[in-house]
Parts: structure tokens; C-alpha cells; sequence
């Protein structure tokens, strides 16, 4: 398990492999117990939830538009994309993205 190797994923970079993994491991959300937080190497507070496949720990950093995005997955919104494509995800917007 200590060789894995970790990825940090912001959610522009989230694939849809990331997202159903994150889903099925957070199928009602994930809290407070659930985050890590650490800083990055620009000393920049990150907070982010884990979710592992057999070779890697991906990070993936917390934000308004990941919880939107879990909250609302359909396997299905994913079929024609490959498991890698970080174009698959559409960017979420928010109620203050609309000013």
C-alpha cells in the first residue's frame, strides 16, 4: 500500500473514474472526518477527500463545484466519454458564478 502512487486532483483535472470512485466511496456526501488538509509546496492550504484504485491514492481537492457534481452523478451522463477524459466532467456553474 506505501508505494501507491499519489495524485492531487483539482476538479478541472476530475475524470470520470475519479468521480465514481469518489461517489461510491462518499455515497452520501463526505464530512468533516472524511477530509485531509495539508499544504502544498507554494505553503497554500488544501483540503481534499481520498479515494484509492489499486496503484494510486488520488487527492481530490474540495470545492462548491465537486460536491455539486457528486450530488448529482449519473453513471450514465459518462458512457461516451473514456474512464481518463478529464473533458467529460462539465463545469458546474454556481448561483454566485451567475452575477
Amino acid at each position: 500500500m506505501d508505494n501507491l502512487k499519489r495524485v492531487i486532483v483539482d476538479f478541472k483535472k476530475l475524470t470520470p473514474e475519479v468521480l465514481k470512485l469518489l461517489v461510491e466511496r462518499y455515497p452520501d456526501g463526505y464530512d468533516d472526518l472524511n477530509v485531509i488538509r495539508f499544504s502544498n509546496a507554494k505553503g497554500e492550504r488544501i483540503e481534499a477527500v481520498e479515494v484509492l484504485t489499486e496503484d494510486t491514492k488520488y487527492l481530490v481537492k474540495i470545492s462548491e463545484k465537486l460536491e455539486v457534481t457528486m450530488a448529482n452523478y449519473d453513471e450514465d451522463d459518462y458512457e461516451g466519454f473514456d474512464d481518463d477524459d478529464p473533458d467529460a466532467i462539465p463545469d458546474v456553474p454556481l448561483d454566485d458564478d451567475e452575477d
